[in-house]
């Protein structure tokens, strides 16, 4: 499947060049890219038939909420017949019934408005009159998702609202689920546009013990439903639920080495989430895709696609293998993309912190060489650096030349190709102690007749 959005080319980083060589002092950041835009949550940037359709759901949440009748009313045991009571009682004692019978309407009175200022989604309040910017920001969702027909979109929110309570959704991030899915799915870092990212790895389920233990019965599928529901609630909760902020996740799919169609107990499984996830959370996903994708992806995709809506299905993008860190690289940030996917980001990384993480990109013309030099003017410094070429089959090396015209040059790394299978260990990283006042140069050879991309940042240790 072809991303049909257009994609913004990232920025080239301010360096100067010259007879291929790039000067600078410190790396600079990738610029974000335009690929995805969702739309404006502002009511000022609303059509008028999107205002007409917001102000009308308004309208019917209000009258709902405020009449009771938004969800279903709970089995109300029996009451005794108080007028038998009375009738064989005086005055005087059915007084004291008549007072009962005041209090316990006040309190129900009470009850119930307190149980119209509770009505909250996500954390929040629903009531149209008392709510603000953020319950527009979910009923736009709602609307968004039932094409901005009201009645369409009502329905919905009910049937959500009903789905939480009758599921106890909003206790589910009290509950422990162990450990062992953990590996499946996780959130990490942020995109170009500050979408939190989930990563869901399928191939973990190709350990049948595990399998089983999340597949094997209904119990176990209703445990990893429950599990997934989860992990999609913390993500809710890394989002800013109000016009202007990010309101939605960026879903990162790995087929590799995952189970596939086949495998009855795990197609049952996914049809639930998918349909649970789209019909519950809507608009909560700026974009789903894939990776790693087999050939069976295909026939999967056409088995969950009667069940997913044109809107969900304009969000997929699908990669190849081959083609993943390309993919990944144009809606998330370099340094935020996990070295398992050619990007920057290790776990427990102890030399580059978020802080000094930026990632800089220039371009090498096909059989051309590019250098790097990374100032180390100071004695007893040490230099880190990290370099990664996509697509690879380039040669690298790295010298140390001291200012010093009497002194040698240093041989950091001798001149070696590298090839596109060192792309899962993430980029080059090397460290360097320079014992007097230098430079570091780092070239990288294109000997092929392709225009390739280089990623690198460094940082200098005191």
């Amino acid at each position: 499947m072809a991303v049909e959005d257009s994609i913004a080319q990232e920025q080239p980083s301010k360096v100067a060049q010259e007879n291929g060589k790039v000067f600078l002092s410190e790396p600079t950041a990738v610029e974000k890219s335009s690929s995805y835009r969702e739309e404006s949550d502002f009511l000022s940037d609303l059509k008028d038939f999107e205002k007409k359709a917001l102000f009308e759901l308004k309208s019917q949440l209000e009258e709902a909420i405020l009449g009771n009748c938004l969800l279903k009313k709970e089995d109300q045991p029996e009451k005794n017949d108080g007028n038998v009571m009375k009738a064989e009682k005086g005055d005087e004692e059915a007084q004291p019934e008549d007072a009962g019978e005041e209090k316990a309407t006040l309190q129900c009175e009470e009850k119930k408005f307190e149980e119209i200022n509770n009505i909250c989604l996500w954390g929040v309040p629903l009531l149209p009159s008392k709510g603000g910017e953020a319950t527009d920001v979910i009923l736009l969702k709602f609307l968004r998702a039932r094409e901005f027909k009201v009645n369409d979109a009502f329905e919905m929110l009910k049937n959500t609202l009903q789905w939480r309570k009758d599921g106890n959704i909003d206790s589910v991030l009290e509950e422990e689920f162990g450990a062992e899915l953990g590996s499946a799915a996780y959130m990490n870092g942020i995109d170009k546009e500050g979408h939190p990212v989930c990563y869901n790895i399928y191939g973990v389920f190709a350990d049948e013990e595990l399998y089983k233990k999340t597949f094997g019965t209904d119990e176990n599928r209703r445990h990893f439903l429950r599990w997934r529901f989860q992990l999609m609630e913390k993500g809710i909760q890394k989002l800013d639920l109000r016009p202007g902020g990010v309101t939605s996740l960026l879903q990162i799919n790995d087929l590799k080495n995952s189970p596939g169609p086949s495998r009855k107990e795990l197609r049952i499984a996914m049809k639930q989430a998918v349909g649970a996830l789209q019909d519950n959370y809507p608009e909560y996903v700026a974009r789903n895709i894939f990776i790693n994708v087999p050939f069976w992806f295909y026939a999967l995709n056409a088995l969950l696609s009667p069940f997913l809506t044109q809107r969900s299905k304009s969000k997929f993008v699908v990669a190849r293998p081959a083609k993943v860190t390309d993919t990944l690289l144009k809606y998330i940030p370099a340094k935020e993309v996990p070295v398992q996917y050619g990007g920057f980001k290790r776990e427990h990384d102890f030399e580059f912190s978020d802080q000094d993480a930026a990632v800089s990109e220039i371009s090498i013309k096909a059989g051309s060489t590019v250098t790097i030099e990374i100032p180390a003017e100071e004695v007893g410094s040490t230099s880190i650096w990290e370099l990664m070429v996509l697509n690879w089959e380039v040669n690298y090396k790295a010298e140390f030349v001291p200012f010093d015209q009497g002194s040698y040059t240093i041989i950091v790394q001798k001149s070696k190709k590298m090839v596109s299978q060192s792309l899962e260990a993430g980029p080059i990283r090397n460290t360097f102690i320079n014992n007097e006042s230098g430079k570091l140069v780092l070239t990288i050879d294109n000997t092929s007749s392709k225009k390739k991309r280089l990623l690198y940042r460094y940082k200098t240790k005191k």
